[in-house]
């Protein structure tokens, strides 16, 4: 299966979803963020599916986020948002069957909607964490209740903070309970697949109840948390026009210093 921006294979059980832009660091276009919703709600009735992977492709990046070119018109009501992101996850599609995320380069931004939703990361020793948004005027708001799900109250602080000026490496991501596993460079997805596996070849009902109990054990704190999320982005983020002027005159380029890696 195939489209613009997605590619899937399956054998064995088990689904290798991989994010195909790599040119565009596999940030997510409105028809790719469609594709890869509809693939989820296609697997609830795929009995030949038990479990999946999700992975990007190219190395440099697991998936940017939402692509900068993406038209998405908004209500003008700070209590109304339209976010192209909010249904790309396979728990927003009411899939139970387990997802596993195997991350090589960066995951940034909107790249927290998919990690957030996976069951367990499995990451290359040289991956990078963060989150732009702030940087750039706009409020990280259902990136960061996402991740607070998954990571200590100060080390997601941290992250949604800094913005750019700092990279969360894998290393430490997998000391704080984020990532699950680490992989030498290249090899995350093949190791995901050895895991999700396992997880294909138990019995799919148990597995899928599993999944179940675990979410509901931090679905009401985090549905109380991202009903504010509209509201606090209206009213947080900068203009677009003035979001648009931070993001070109960002540091680009062989003179720009990278930012540290911890």
């Amino acid at each position: 299966m195939t489209s613009p921006g997605v590619r899937t294979e399956t054998a064995g059980g088990v689904a290798l979803v991989t994010l195909d832009r790599p040119a565009r660091h596999n940030a997510l276009d409105l028809a790719t963020a469609a594709e890869l919703a509809g693939l989820w709600r296609e697997f609830r009735f795929d009995d030949t599916v038990r479990a999946a992977v999700l992975t990007g492709a190219g190395g440099r990046a697991f998936c940017t986020g939402l692509d900068r070119s993406a038209d998405v018109p908004q209500p003008s009501s700070p209590y109304s948002l339209d976010d192209p992101l909010l249904r790309i996850g396979p728990k927003a599609n009411d899939l139970w069957k387990p997802v596993l995320a195997a991350v090589e380069g960066m995951a940034c931004g909107g790249a927290f909607y998919l990690l957030g939703e996976a069951e367990f990361i499995i990451a290359a020793d040289d991956a990078t964490f963060f989150d732009p948004h702030t940087t750039y005027g706009m409020v990280s708001a259902y990136e960061s209740i996402l991740m607070a799900q998954r990571m200590p109250y100060g080390e997601i602080a941290r992250l949604a903070l800094m913005g750019t000026a700092e990279r969360l490496g894998a290393r430490r991501a997998h000391d704080i309970g984020l990532v699950a596993e680490l992989t030498p460079p290249g090899a995350a997805a093949e190791t995901a697949l050895r895991r999700a596996a396992v997880l294909a070849a138990q019995p799919t009902e148990a597995v899928q109840g599993t999944v179940r109990a675990l979410w509901a054990a931090q679905e009401a704190t985090r549905a109380q948390a991202l009903a504010h999320a509209p509201q606090l982005i209206a009213l947080g983020n900068l203009p677009p026009d003035r979001q648009a002027a931070l993001f070109t005159a960002r540091p680009r380029g062989t003179g720009a210093a990278p930012p540290p890696v911890r």
